[in-house]
């Protein structure tokens, strides 16, 4: 190999070994988790076995352990049995733990037992962050998006589900039947003799799962939301983008900083839609944030009224856009946002300015409504453009005034919304990448809390390492 670059003599005998350290450049990411997981207080935040036992076998500190995961999660590898062989081999990782090698078990039951703890350490590094001024831009993004859960679509039952397999089944056995009538009217020989034990076999598995379903269908009948996930038991079946398509999965949320694209907040819950996620979300970002002025912009999956005059009475401003879920529209028909509303009288002016004025008010769904029409519609030339009543009324929301100056908001600034793309879906596309085409690894809702805020933790790390510099960084954790 003459001419190459050589490496040394595996069989070479050395006098003076190198010391791990030697391997660890001074601006390797490894001493940042080393720093931060040294400076945290892990009695202060829940840790089991902070403290040695006095008698008994020896156990790993939970510093050791918290490294291990920060480690892995920074380094997409978030199994225990590969973080178990990565303690073997791999100089970083042996760097930090002093050469202890934890078997997976070890290792998988601190991610397991330590969960409302590891979530209060990702919280830590946020706080660490806005000590650092990263969150000086009051304006953050909230986005909800769905990850894929441990349980796969065939091991949940909704009531649809379950009606449509029994269809099918129904079908089959309903198909084999009719085969089997076939298969006894033609000549006996050994081929038919073993097509019809097969057959039989068949339709004996279809009404055992006939029953299965059957019984399946009484559980989910008396589930408490009428689903039922047998592999995780939190996991739902939530739609996606997609026409007719979903999984069986969680609904993430998280709320970003729109200048440095750190994760402020975060949660997982197992509701499939966004709408009663807006204020906890946003209260929640303005307590870690710690501002007494926050602006939030998100899309129109947020859109709820109530939730958006709370934000507004709490000092948050809002921007979410509309839905578009007129019938009026869809018909061809003008909308709602075709009558403008006069404030100084009262009144509405419809697209053929005649003015609507207030009849009555009523209270639907819990909200108090005034609605308003005109008396000439019946001779109106453009009503056919406008509605098949006797007249057009159109209701008014007492807090309505709030959604009117939110929409003022985001006319006069349209450039938020792709503010709003920029800021939060690229974390997590950020996460899912890492990820890859998997799901989470553990099982029910507080379990997969933990593992998505060990997914965040590393990301938030890799943000301010890149955004501050690794050595200014640990400076700051040490001081």
């Amino acid at each position: 190999m003459s001419g190459f670059v050589t490496g040394a003599d595996r069989s070479q005998s050395a006098l003076l070994p190198a010391s791990l350290d030697d391997y660890v450049t001074e601006d390797n990411p490894v001493r940042v988790v080393d720093v931060f997981v040294d400076n945290l207080d892990l009695a202060d935040m829940g840790f089991e076995r902070v403290i040695a036992q006095a008698t008994g076998r020896p156990g790993y500190h939970p510093a050791t352990l918290l490294k291990i995961y920060i480690y892995g999660y920074l380094n997409r590898v978030q199994s225990s049995r590969r973080l178990e062989r990565e303690a073997q081999r791999n100089i970083e990782l042996m760097w930090l733990t002093g050469r202890l090698a934890p078997d997976f078990k070890t290792i998988a039951d601190f991610r397991r037992n330590n969960g409302p703890a590891i979530r209060r350490v990702c919280r830590e590094f946020v706080m660490l962050c806005r000590r650092l001024n990263l969150f000086s831009q009051a304006l953050v993004a909230i986005d909800g998006s769905k990850f894929k859960a441990v349980n796969s679509r065939d091991r949940n039952f909704t009531r649809a589900k379950v009606k449509r397999r029994i269809e099918q089944i129904e079908a089959s056995v309903a198909r084999y039947l009719s085969e089997l009538d076939s298969a006894d009217r033609q000549r006996q020989s050994e081929v038919t003799e073993a097509r019809t034990t097969k057959l039989r076999d068949k339709i004996d598995t279809l009404r055992s799962e006939m029953q299965r379903m059957q019984a399946m269908a009484k559980a989910v009948a008396s589930a408490p939301d009428q689903q039922i996930s047998l592999t995780d038991p939190d996991a739902r079946s939530i739609a996606t983008g997609g026409k007719g398509s979903g999984m069986v999965g969680y609904n993430v949320q998280s709320t970003v900083d729109a200048e440095h694209h750190l994760i402020v907040d975060h949660e997982v819950t197992n509701v499939g839609h966004d709408r009663s996620q807006l204020q906890p979300m946003a209260d929640r970002a303005r307590s870690v944030m710690q501002t007494d002025t926050l602006a939030v912009v998100a899309d129109r999956g947020y859109f709820n009224g109530e939730q958006i005059v709370a934000c507004e009475r709490a000092g948050i401003q809002v921007h979410v856009p509309k839905p578009q879920t007129s019938n009026s529209q869809a018909q061809g028909r003008f909308g709602k946002r075709d009558f403008i509303y006069e404030p100084d009288s009262d009144t509405y002016r419809c697209p053929a300015n005649q003015t609507l004025v207030w009849r009555f008010t009523t209270v639907e769904k819990g909200q108090t409504l005034h609605c308003y029409w005109s008396s000439a519609c019946e001779t109106c030339a453009i009503k056919a453009q406008c509605t098949s009543a006797a007249q057009r009324r159109v209701k008014r929301w007492e807090h309505e005034s709030v959604l009117e100056t939110m929409q003022q908001r985001l006319d006069r600034d349209p450039n938020l919304m792709r503010i709003r793309r920029q800021t939060v879906e690229h974390p997590f596309g950020t996460l899912k990448y890492w990820m890859g085409s998997t799901h989470f690894l553990m099982r029910t809702l507080a379990h997969v809390r933990t593992e998505m805020s060990l997914h965040v933790l590393a990301y938030n790390l890799k943000r301010v390492m890149r955004i501050v510099g690794i050595g200014p960084l640990m400076r700051a954790m040490a001081a």
